[in-house]
């Protein structure tokens, strides 16, 4: 998930660069064409399939889904408006949400709220780079696996293989990005003032005060993978959303 978090937006042009003719973020990401040293004449799903067509057009699919999550919620409110990934308030800090909004201070909530979108939105870019190594490994076993598993299978190959990379990767350019976005500076105002107001302030909380940063990057990946799983289910679902040749030949041979 270098000194890439220095630059909070590194991968926003690769991320958001249209894939309308299914090669952009694949050849971006440097997967290249299948490198399976397999008999390439070797049939794979019903016999209709090679090995080659088979890794190919999964390579493909994989690509479609993570630049479609990247491009969506990798923008300004690709968090804060989508009401499936919106971050919520910790639930640690929940009585102090509810003691501000009775007392109409619904602006410092809101704004804390805000803040952690924010931050999670400048740091999805960087999951192209680390989900792209991912399809780089992937194997005639994992996409035979895949492409017979359920609507999800590929979601799930992507947290098996790289979720703990995405959080190292996503942990420093939260932090940065939180910093930024005001995150800490938000949060104490808020706390302090239901404080005042005789609710359950910073030094309330006390052991109980969340790790913001770390809960911001949890959330993300949530988000993340939920956006993946989503495009992977329209791929296997809806053949118009097989965009490319191999896709539909691929995925058509599937649904068979």
């Amino acid at each position: 998930m270098n000194t890439i978090y220095y630059s909070l937006f590194v991968g926003a042009t690769l991320a958001l660069a249209p894939l309308s003719h299914g090669a952009g973020l694949f050849e971006r990401l440097g997967l290249g064409k299948s490198k399976n040293t397999d008999p390439p004449a070797a049939a794979a799903i019903g016999g209709t399939l090679t090995q080659d067509q088979m890794v190919g057009g999964l390579k493909e699919a994989l690509a479609k889904g993570v630049e479609t999550a990247v491009s969506s919620l990798g923008k300004e409110d690709g968090f804060l408006k989508d009401a499936g990934v919106k971050i919520p308030m910790p639930e640690s800090l929940r009585k102090v949400e509810k003691t501000l909004r009775t007392l109409r201070q619904d602006r410092l909530a809101d704004e804390f709220v805000t803040t952690m979108n924010r931050a999670a939105e400048q740091a999805v870019p960087e999951a192209a780079a680390v989900l792209g190594d991912s399809v780089k490994q992937l194997s005639i076993a994992d996409a035979k696996s895949i492409l017979t598993g359920t609507n999800n299978a590929a979601t799930q190959y992507f947290r098996r293989t790289s979720e703990t990379n995405l959080y190292a990767r996503f942990l420093p350019i939260v932090k940065a990005a939180t910093e930024k976005a005001g995150v800490t500076g938000s949060y104490k105002r808020m706390t302090d003032k239901a404080g005042g107001l005789g609710g359950f302030g910073s030094s309330v909380l006390g052991k109980e005060a969340p790790d913001l940063d770390s809960y911001v990057t949890h959330k993300t990946l949530e988000g993340l993978f939920l956006k993946i799983a989503e495009q992977e289910k329209q791929i296997r679902e809806n053949p118009v959303a097989r965009t490319t040749d191999l896709l539909q030949k691929v995925f058509g041979a599937v649904g068979k």
